[in-house]
């Protein structure tokens, strides 16, 4: 018995030393990624009318950052393999803060093509990079709940930046700059800052940290190095080759199911503050209301995570929180008021930060170990091009054929529908596919 309370509390002292370590600062560092990506959306307030950007073209140009993303995810997250998170994690955060400054310099259509697609380009990597480099630290019964807790960085990031954003719009003339080139210099300068205090602050294995202490680096090394053994024994294609993974059922049905959330994210912080702005706002009455939802996704998506580590079930909760987005999308036909279209982008926004938690804690035990780096990458990059590449350029499509915002999110709906019946098909062969690799382990 003593035996067991010492392990339980070494246990214990040590994850909570790593997750109050780790945790926050990389949280801080994703708020920033995501403020610096998606702050075009409140830029566009003024933005659009200086550079006279159409819908069409605007919706364009924020698809093109996920173009880009896609093809530079997956060497990225195998450079961090190579180089270390230490140091590929600063390398991103400063090339990525340093094209988000920049964002001031734009003068039309194809200079803001250019600086969308570089900051693509430069922040490519950094979410599956952290969530791998989470699974060098992380056992697996801790990740749903962590990776939930990490990711809060995405609604906040639009609850702390959306009035943030309509601040700096008001500096509108200081020094001959529109509020806009303010929004984006001083949002992308403490990316640069932040990156550079990786360099120093990070360390990318357990086995290297001496701030824990050598019993604690001991247990957790040989937990990490246990659960990686056992998940390669039960994976039926534990040593698959890396060219498979590019065809693989598994990694792209993953992707596709990934695909949703990511739409509703990306689509949502693209163009709601337009969308919200058009019930006859202020820009300061947008930003304020623009950050109601994240701040409401931010809560339930942590206690979502907690759930499902709890109960130990990833399949339903990771299909509800997709039945809930389909649902919202679906209701705003029926919906004209500002009261109740808060309510339903309310709902969206929990499907798609509810269902992150307990998708990338299922999606690392899916993937057989040879492919988890480049693996979870390939799932991320596919899954926003689908949503930053092709719904928000539908999205502007629909909405200047149509004018109607409610059925620009339509898409997005049919994209749950589809994501929910691959999520299950998947969950049953997986399932059939440990069956069958325990009872050959067994003969």
């Amino acid at each position: 018995m003593s035996d067991l309370n010492h392990d339980a509390g070494l246990e214990a002292a040590t994850m909570h030393k790593v997750i109050w370590r780790l945790i926050p600062f990389l949280m801080v560092c994703y708020l920033l990624a995501f403020i610096d990506r998606g702050n075009i959306g409140m830029a566009s307030l003024q933005m659009n009318h200086d550079l006279g950007l159409t819908p069409k073209v605007f919706g364009f140009a924020g698809s093109l950052f996920f173009f880009s993303y896609f093809l530079f995810e997956v060497p990225s997250n195998l450079a961090l393999q190579k180089f270390g998170a230490r140091k590929w994690i600063a390398r991103i955060m400063i090339t990525w803060g340093t094209v988000s400054a920049c964002m001031a310099l734009v003068q039309g259509q194809n200079s803001l093509f250019v600086m969308r697609f570089l900051l693509g380009a430069a922040e490519a990597g950094f979410f599956p990079g952290v969530v791998l480099y989470l699974t060098y630290w992380l056992p697996a019964a801790y990740r749903a709940r962590i990776i939930a807790i990490f990711m809060v960085a995405i609604p906040m990031a639009s609850f702390i930046g959306s009035p943030i954003s309509a601040l700096l719009l008001q500096a509108d003339g200081l020094l001959g700059l529109r509020g806009w080139h303010w929004l984006f210099i001083l949002e992308g300068l403490p990316t640069i800052v932040l990156g550079v205090v990786c360099l120093f602050f990070l360390t990318d294995r357990p086995e290297q940290a001496t701030w824990l202490s050598p019993a604690q680096r001991q247990w957790l090394t040989a937990r990490l190095e246990k659960e990686r053994l056992e998940k390669e024994k039960k994976a039926a294609v534990a040593h698959a080759p890396l060219s498979k993974m590019f065809l693989s059922k598994e990694v792209l049905g993953m992707a596709l199911v990934c695909a949703t959330a990511s739409s509703a994210g990306t689509v949502l912080g693209v163009w709601q503050p337009q969308l919200i702005k058009s019930f006859g706002l202020t820009i300061m009455q947008t930003g304020l209301l623009n950050s109601v939802p994240y701040i409401v996704a931010a809560v339930l998506m942590v206690w979502w995570g907690r759930r499902s580590d709890r109960k130990g079930e990833r399949r339903w909760h990771t299909a509800i929180p997709l039945a809930l987005i389909a649902g919202g999308m679906l209701s705003t036909l029926f919906i004209t008021a500002l009261a109740p279209t808060i309510v339903l982008l309310s709902c969206i926004l929990i499907g798609a930060y509810a269902f992150k938690g307990p998708f990338w804690a299922l999606s690392s035990t899916w993937l057989p170990p040879t492919w988890t780096a480049g693996g979870l990458a390939l799932i991320n990059a596919i899954a926003n091009l689908i949503g930053g590449g092709l719904m928000v350029n539908a999205y502007g499509w629909i909405k200047e054929g149509t004018g109607s915002y409610a059925l620009a999110l339509l898409p997005i709906a049919v994209l749950s529908v589809a994501s929910i019946a691959t999520l299950l098909v998947l969950s049953s062969s997986s399932r059939q596919a440990a069956r069958n690799a325990a009872a050959k382990a067994a003969v």
